[in-house]
């Protein structure tokens, strides 16, 4: 098992997810300067224009807090690029990147041979997301660098299949980074997870409840009332499954517990519950390791949680 030189530097061996709609500028700059890389999907920059004034910010606020802390310095920001060929913001999202030097493009849906060499062209590294190992092989096929393994569980599009299966699977013939997505909330699960295999853990779903993610406060508040039975997988809200919060799917106006009679039925999502509802805006994506969360506080509160809890692992480890 191997990490870029580019990690070495990490608090902690996590990487924050880029959450849609949720991540922004104020949340990236919060995770790296706390020690763990930071991530935003290109689309959360709206209008497109957009883009450019983020990447500026979060470049000038890391490099800001790395010259006042010589001896502590900030975890490097990544991207998220959906690569798939709806998105018809790619090739421009590209260029801006491009002019920013981002130091890690997380990439999704589909893995792009182009994209890859772009990015070591300018010096950065690649992880793509895969849900299985014949995913997986096409990616590091591809030129990817590193994978990110979403197990069953992640909050959004999650995947199908245990993360020791995954581990099994990809660790048989890839030993390059790999990273573990998947209910992982804890400092405790970042460990495991290195126990199972995986150089990093990827959580996103807690941060939702931090006061840098904009995101509603009911949002931040259902993270912390919820646990995992609070968890509905559903293909109904985006054609794909994924996993939601119970309480926004009854907010409006579903029965979650009903969700499959109405996609049989085939009665779309706009007109089966409030016409004003949408997915990931109205209907809140969540992992089921969110009982965990207990309280909304700060990005680096909670980074400094998970350090603290890391270190207790390790310290009950070495003490079998």
């Amino acid at each position: 098992m191997s990490v870029p030189p580019l990690l070495s530097r990490l608090r902690l061996p996590v990487i924050g997810a880029p959450l849609f709609i949720i991540s922004n500028p104020q949340l990236v700059i919060a995770q790296c300067t706390a020690g763990i890389v930071g991530s935003f999907p290109t689309l959360n920059a709206r209008p497109a224009s957009q883009l450019d004034e983020w990447l500026h910010e979060i470049t000038e606020a890391l490099a800001k807090h790395d010259r006042a802390n010589p001896d502590r310095l900030a975890a490097p920001f990544a991207v998220n690029q959906i690569v798939h060929r709806t998105n018809d913001r790619f090739e421009a999202d590209m260029v801006v990147c491009e002019k920013w030097k981002v130091p890690i493009v997380i990439t999704s849906l589909g893995a792009r041979e182009e994209l890859n060499v772009a990015v070591h062209n300018w010096g950065g590294i690649t992880f793509h997301d895969v849900i299985d190992d014949r995913f997986a092989r096409k990616a590091i096929g591809k030129g990817a660098d590193g994978l990110i393994a979403v197990a069953a569980g992640a909050g959004g599009h999650a995947g199908d299949w245990s993360p020791f299966a995954l581990a099994q699977e990809i660790r048989d013939w890839f030993d390059g980074p790999l990273v573990l997505s998947g209910a992982i909330a804890t400092g405790d699960a970042v460990l495991a997870s290195q126990a199972m295999g995986f150089d990093l853990a990827y959580i996103g779903s807690p941060f939702i409840a931090t006061s840098e993610a904009r995101c509603s406060e009911e949002y931040r508040q259902a993270i912390v009332e919820a646990g995992a039975a609070d968890i509905v997988n559903s293909d109904l809200f985006t054609g794909i499954h994924g996993n939601y919060l119970r309480s926004s799917i009854e907010r409006s106006g579903l029965d979650p517990d009903s969700l499959g009679a109405v996609a049989a039925a085939g009665t779309e999502f706009g007109s089966a519950g409030s016409a004003k509802s949408k997915a990931w805006r109205d209907i809140w994506g969540s992992g089921q390791g969110i009982g965990a969360v207990r309280k909304v506080q700060p990005a680096a509160d909670y980074i400094a949680q998970l350090v603290g809890e890391y270190e207790a692992a390790r310290a009950r480890l070495a003490a079998l």
